[in-house]
């Protein structure tokens, strides 16, 4: 065999060596990403999607009490339907209507516990409104002036429109609105006093007073459970 002949063999074995180690490019094409891949493989299935649970009866124990340490209404009262079943022996249905019965006498004083924010709100939109007409208002700035203020009169040219008259009525307005609004803000500082020394302020207060109420009168459940319960079965219908 001559020289040229063996080296023509020795190319072509190089050759199909490095063809057998180098990918195709038909592979490289069809071969989807390796993070498409791993996404895909974690998408629920339509069975997993079907099998979610979509009420809180539905949720297991494990799902549900770390809900409820979290303050989550539903599952505190869904909780507490178990926490009867699980004294009283009772089914679904009854146990139910046995938390109904705990949740109306839970709420049974509550128009006597609202009467303070009830009250506060109705004086803060009173108070809030008539502010208005007092300041900008001439009929009324009159009339006020004449019951409560008794102080001069601004001549007619200076009061010809809104912003006069306010430019005159602000002269004994600021003084009250001034005072009311330093002293709001007064209360808002004492109030994150109390909380920082851990004095509870009413609405705490009143939770606390109503939770200790329903776990004295229905003493055979646990009383964590049940104050839970009663901390989030407040106002609502």
């Amino acid at each position: 065999m001559s020289l040229r002949t063996l080296g023509g063999v020795l190319r072509h074995s190089r050759d199909l060596a490095r063809a057998s180690t180098r990918p195709s490019a038909r592979f490289l094409s069809e071969a989807p990403p390796v993070s498409v891949r791993a996404a895909d493989f974690h998408k629920p299935s339509i069975q997993m999607a079907k099998d979610m649970p979509r009420e809180y009866h539905e949720m297991s124990n494990k799902i549900l009490v770390p809900l409820a340490l979290r303050g989550d209404g539903g599952a505190r009262r869904e909780r507490m339907i178990r926490e009867v079943m699980a004294v009283d022996g009772a089914e679904y249905q009854v146990a139910e209507s046995q938390v109904r019965d705990m949740s109306a006498a839970n709420r049974a004083a509550n128009q006597l516990y609202r009467l303070p924010y009830n009250v506060g709100i109705a004086a803060a939109l009173t108070g809030g409104f008539l502010s208005f007409p007092l300041v900008f208002d001439l009929g009324t700035a009159l009339w006020f002036n004449e019951q409560f203020v008794t102080t001069e009169v601004a001549s007619p040219e200076d009061l010809e429109t809104i912003l006069e008259v306010g430019s005159w009525t602000w002269g004994w307005m600021e003084p009250p609105m001034g005072q009311l609004s330093f002293f709001l803000l007064c209360l808002q500082w004492s109030r994150q006093q109390l909380i920082n020394v851990q004095v509870k302020p009413y609405t705490d207060w009143m939770v606390s007073k109503r939770s200790a109420a329903l776990s004295a009168k229905f003493p055979a459940y646990n009383k964590g459970i049940t104050r839970d319960f009663s901390e989030s079965d407040m106002f609502e219908a």
